[in-house]
């Protein structure tokens, strides 16, 4: 691949894509297919099935991008082509990860100490803190496999993306109040399903 790619600007990278450019697409698949299979994993809860929606977001990207008006970012773009393929799927399919990681965590007495320690305060786990607990943090993948669709994909987005609501009700087309309202009940909803965890 050509070395002048390597720090181009998204929407700079998108033009050349426009104009037939296939260097162009592939340094734009490398830069976002990592935070694309996460955040597709963290919503379907399969690795197989994260790895093949991967790629059907970037086949549709692909097809769709000389018809890319930058109304939003490249980045807002992509996430809701994944997002949208991914919530089709997860509906269509209405399955959610293996019970193998379910039954593998739950048994966990410490892990289960550390997420009673964090409920205590009232709050829901700090992404970065539980970040540092492998098996806090498998709890938490498996509580967010609970969630319905719609709940997990705001949650994933917010705080694990890190996405404002502004760039989360562009990616999920919905109005800012709503998003605002289905994370609260989305985390409240999280926060329930952990206590019975534990």
């Amino acid at each position: 691949m050509n070395s002048e790619y390597i720090n181009i600007d998204d929407a700079v990278l998108v033009n050349k894509c426009q104009k037939g450019d296939s260097a162009a697409i592939e340094r734009l698949i490398i830069k976002y297919q990592n935070r694309i299979y996460n955040l597709i994993l963290r919503m379907c809860g399969n690795p197989e099935d994260a790895a093949e929606l991967t790629q059907d977001t970037f086949i549709k990207v692909i097809e769709k991008i000389a018809g890319f008006e930058g109304k939003s970012s490249f980045y807002t773009w992509l996430f809701r082509i994944a997002v949208n393929i991914t919530l089709n799927f997860c509906q269509k399919n209405a399955r959610l990860a293996a019970k193998s990681l379910e039954e593998q965590t739950l048994h966990n007495p410490d892990a289960k100490q550390s997420l009673k320690d964090i409920l205590q305060d009232n709050n829901t786990p700090e992404p970065s803190m539980v970040a540092q607990n492998k098996e806090l943090c498998q709890l938490v993948t498996c509580s967010l496999e609970k969630l319905d669709e719609a709940q997990r994909a705001v949650i994933v987005l917010r705080d694990i993306e890190g996405m404002n609501y502004e760039q989360i009700a562009e990616v999920l087309g919905l109005e800012l109040g709503t998003v605002k309202s289905r994370i609260s009940r989305a985390r409240t909803e999280l926060k329930y399903i952990l206590e019975a965890m534990i």
